[in-house]
């Protein structure tokens, strides 16, 4: 039915404004309490076999949403409702920002692909704050991801991500630096080690000084060389973070297939960032290298490319212990994560697994 629904109707209407709507649609849900509670009680991950702890947090099962969908933190419970173990919220800013200009989003129905330069549009740190301190009707675990506010300059980066973080870290269950987005001018620039190490410390002291520690991961860019993951990995190990998410949308357009519709086209030179499906060859590609070099040392969360249970299941044999999606939402509606996580207890048990830990990084090398 959604499917139907997508293609004779949604795909027809401009990309942000539906996703505007359904963000609408879902802090409503989030602030509806009976009916919040009956889809949680329907959706949400229940089976014990999936359960998987990561730095310290028990997750109900191993599928997230990733940053991007809900970007000041107003949706959360409804997200988790429908099925997802954890909601990535964000990317959050110090200083509320506009973002860029529109149009900035764009769908690529042929390739299940989204091209976004959105340029981290919310209303800051403090407006996110607000929201997290409300008490939640259903459990909901909540990782808040940060970045550079676009008019702060690169040597006020620092403190730009900390002022961030000591709103936000408290009120999360793990806090991401994202230093990977190809939308805001120069961030990607701090993956450089020599920007990247002195930027994690700063945060990490903050994180480290919460109430109950709040566990600190850093998102990187697929388009990062090899080399360069090997250091990010290796820096992310000297400095003790928890953990690393891999990866963002890539600037390149090379896993692109060729589309026949005009407009798809044209579509292929908008700049921003691709995700979906021609990301999930690159991103498998920098979570088994990662694995390889951390191996079990530092939590990995995949995310790029992720469609079915099929690329669930080969991500936790890959090494990572949680797995995230987003824009293959757009395409399979809101069931997406509830159907994941039914076909994978399935498939657990068709192994003969009695939960996540005799899979996760069974392939890995």
């Amino acid at each position: 039915m959604y499917r139907f629904v997508f293609t004779q109707v949604l795909s027809r209407l401009d990309p942000e404004d539906i996703h505007r709507l359904t963000v609408r649609a879902l802090r409503l849900l989030s602030v509806t309490p009976v009916v919040r509670r009956l889809v949680h009680r329907r959706l949400a991950p229940r089976d014990p076999a999936l359960r998987v702890q990561a730095f310290g947090v028990h997750f109900p099962g191993p599928f997230g949403l990733a940053a991007g969908f809900d970007k000041e933190a107003g949706c959360v419970e409804a997200l988790s409702a429908l099925g997802f173990s954890h909601v990535e919220v964000g990317t959050i800013t110090a200083h509320a920002q506009p973002g860029n200009a529109r149009p900035r989003l764009f769908r690529l129905p042929a390739n299940r692909a989204v091209i976004n330069r959105m340029g981290f549009n919310n209303a800051g740190a403090g407006a996110a704050a607000r929201l997290l301190r409300r008490t939640r009707g259903v459990p909901a675990i909540v990782g808040v991801n940060i970045g550079k506010t676009k008019v702060v300059p690169e040597s006020g980066a620092v403190d730009d991500y900390v002022t961030s973080a000591k709103e936000l870290a408290p009120l999360a269950d793990y806090l991401v630096v994202n230093v990977s987005s190809p939308n805001t001018p120069g961030l990607r620039d701090l993956q450089a080690v020599e920007l990247l190490g002195p930027l994690l410390r700063a945060v990490k002291e903050v994180a480290d000084g919460t109430p109950k520690r709040t566990p600190l991961l850093v998102k990187i860019a697929p388009d990062l060389a090899d080399e360069d993951v090997d250091a990010v990995a290796d820096l992310a190990l000297e400095l003790g973070l928890d953990g690393i998410i891999a990866t963002n949308t890539t600037i390149s357009r090379e896993a692109l297939t060729a589309v026949e519709r005009p407009r798809d086209r044209a579509l292929r030179d908008e700049t921003g960032g691709l995700s979906g499906r021609p990301l999930k060859a690159r991103s498998l590609q920098v979570l088994r290298r990662l694995r390889a070099r951390v191996g079990d040392r530092l939590v990995l969360v995949s995310v790029g490319g992720v469609e079915d249970v099929d690329d669930v299941w080969e991500r936790l044999l890959a090494g990572a212990t949680l797995v995230q999606g987003y824009t293959a939402l757009i395409y399979e509606g809101p069931l997406w994560a509830h159907r994941i996580n039914r076909e994978l207890s399935r498939r657990l048990r068709r192994h003969g697994a009695v939960d996540l830990r005799q899979i996760i990084g069974r392939t890995a090398s």
